[in-house]
């Protein structure tokens, strides 16, 4: 299975789209932004500062609000910094919204075309959608001074070869799966990381500079449950609806998730070895599965609503896994597949505060 064929987040804005339940994203957005800032902010320490015409893109764009939110930022940003320098000329700007074919880049672009981007409603900025997978080659050689991507780079370019059946009844790396998955898992991150960073390499300017955030690991060890029990939970619900007949187990043995959490080693590791870029700072931060709950009680503690909480985890869940499995194993196990799975995800915050933990790079071009 080939991701850049499969997958794409739920389009529109309707109730279960991504743009209506992208919060968790957006948390992870806001809580990286230091990283952006900071990564700018040196960018623009040379001498020469900014150049005239400045290129970014945003790999995995996807099509709901964030998208916006994070462009003005930046752009806001740079134009905060041109004026600390006294430079009255901003640059002119093209930003490329980059994501797979399938995205919803009609909904996106409609977003934008009723915003402002950012403060400055007279800034140069020329956007442009770029349809098409981030592993492979995307702009002519040394020709990009800025990339960015949040929430993206877990997922691989294909579920890794050589599967088959032999992760039986899990969908994804889990405690129970045989050495041979989590060599597989490892072997195809490290092949897609690898050709991501080369091919920035090729693209970006000397100098240039990436921030990337993305779900990783706290722990080496792949098989540790607690960085991929939201995966387990889904592995058990569609298990309980295969027991009654509602889907088919050879459907659920042939279904693996084409994404890999790494630790903060295995990152490093593959910057060091493709050689293209310099890896300036790691950071790593934690959100709740349920980061979108504000509820508090009298005494300023959160509140557990165990079936609110698992249905704001579920509908971030559900907004870029449904496509995914609609596909496999059809339309009509969704919305039942979905309701089960919030009584499990409910049942498990209710005892268990589970969070993502992301990683956040800031890398130079070399």
């Amino acid at each position: 299975m080939v991701v850049k064929n499969v997958v794409n987040m739920n389009p529109g804005d309707g109730v279960t789209s991504y743009a209506n339940n992208s919060s968790l994203q957006k948390a992870v957005i806001s809580e990286a932004l230091p990283f952006v800032d900071e990564t700018l902010k040196a960018m623009f320490s040379g001498a020469d500062g900014f150049p005239r015409r400045w290129k970014m893109v945003d790999l995995g764009c996807s099509s709901g609000p964030n998208t916006l939110f994070i462009i003005s930022h930046i752009l806001d940003t740079i134009e905060d910094l041109c004026k600390k320098r006294n430079r009255t000329e901003l640059p002119e700007f093209e930003v490329f919204l980059n994501d797979l074919p399938d995205n919803d880049f009609n909904n996106l672009f409609k977003l934008i075309s009723g915003q402002v981007i950012g403060k400055n409603k007279k800034r140069g900025c020329f956007l442009y959608g770029l349809p098409r997978s981030f592993y492979e080659r995307l702009f002519p050689s040394n020709t990009l001074h800025f990339a960015y991507s949040s929430c993206s780079l877990h997922w691989l370019s294909q579920v890794p070869e050589g599967l088959g059946s032999s992760n039986n009844e899990n969908i994804y790396m889990a405690r129970t799966s045989p050495p041979k998955v989590f060599e597989a898992y490892a072997k195809q991150y490290q092949r897609d990381f690898s050709s991501f960073l080369s091919f920035r390499g090729e693209e970006m300017i000397a100098g240039g500079r990436m921030v990337l955030t993305f779900i990783g690991r706290s722990v080496e060890d792949p098989s540790c449950k607690h960085h991929s029990a939201h995966y387990t939970l889904l592995s058990q619900t569609l298990l309980d609806m295969a027991a009654e007949g509602l889907v088919k187990m050879n459907d659920l043995y042939s279904f693996n998730v084409p994404i890999y959490m790494p630790c903060e080693q295995e990152v490093k590791t593959v910057i060091q070895n493709e050689g293209s870029f310099n890896l300036d700072k790691l950071n790593v931060f934690q959100v709740r599965w349920d980061a979108q709950d504000n509820i508090v009680d009298e005494e300023d503690s959160p509140v557990c609503d165990k079936h609110r909480s698992g249905k704001l985890a579920t509908d971030c869940i559900r907004a870029f896994m449904e496509p995914m499995l609609a596909g496999h194993f059809g339309n009509s196990i969704v919305d039942e597949l979905f309701e089960r799975y919030t009584n499990k995800v409910g049942e498990h915050l209710s005892k268990e505060k589970s969070s993502y933990f992301n990683i956040v790079i800031s890398l130079r071009r070399k």
